[in-house]
């Protein structure tokens, strides 16, 4: 043991002499790569570019970003500062709601429902409103019950621990099933619709 610390102090003080003359491998290995010229272009809030390998940046306040497919739709669906119809800036709570709903702020909308009732036409435009909203919970709803119907078309099947599968029906096969489900939705969704336009 005592041999070995001593050979490696004498390739320590090696080291540094060769260290100390320039000569350590670490000093004097070579390298090879290239030297690009790279150049600075300072970009302004809002510039857009495309860099060497095709892709496009924009520059925001303190950083940029690169632009994706889906900017387009996401710049559709972000709040703009200040109201489209009135230029006022969105700043209150209930304006982020507004704009997503009707594409105005809050204020907006009330001067326009407000006007709307003055004029007697806010009952029509109401009535549309919850009908538009609940053909959209009914096709929702309709796609629920066809895939509840589909699922009781296909018998419940279950393996037992000896390895025997068991089938299991109600009362009733699994087509009676589906099919009574969506005559009961048709139904439903008929004077649904008509309690609504009455």
């Amino acid at each position: 043991m005592g041999n070995e610390k001593a050979v490696s102090k004498l390739r320590n003080i090696d080291a540094i002499r060769k260290m100390l003359d320039g000569t350590h491998k670490s000093q004097t290995k070579k390298t090879f790569g290239f030297n690009e010229e790279v150049s600075y272009v300072e970009r302004k809030v809002g510039d857009v570019w495309t860099d060497s390998n095709g892709v496009e940046w924009e520059q925001r306040d303190g950083f940029k970003i690169k632009k994706g497919k889906l900017d387009s739709i996401r710049v559709e669906l972000q709040m703009p500062e200040c109201c489209p119809e009135c230029n006022n800036p969105m700043t209150k709570r209930l304006d982020r709601k507004f704009w997503e709903l009707e594409k105005r702020c809050l204020d907006c909308q009330v001067s326009f429902e407000h006007t709307l009732r003055i004029e007697g036409k806010f009952q029509e435009y109401e009535r549309n409103k919850i009908l538009k909203n609940a053909e959209a919970w009914l096709a929702q709803a309709e796609q629920e019950a066809k895939d509840i119907a589909a699922a009781f078309r296909n018998p419940l099947t279950f393996t037992n621990v000896d390895g025997t599968v068991e089938e299991w029906f109600g009362g009733m096969t699994g087509d009676e099933i589906a099919e009574k489900i969506e005559n009961e939705f048709e139904l439903f969704k008929e004077n649904f619709i008509n309690k609504l336009k009455a």
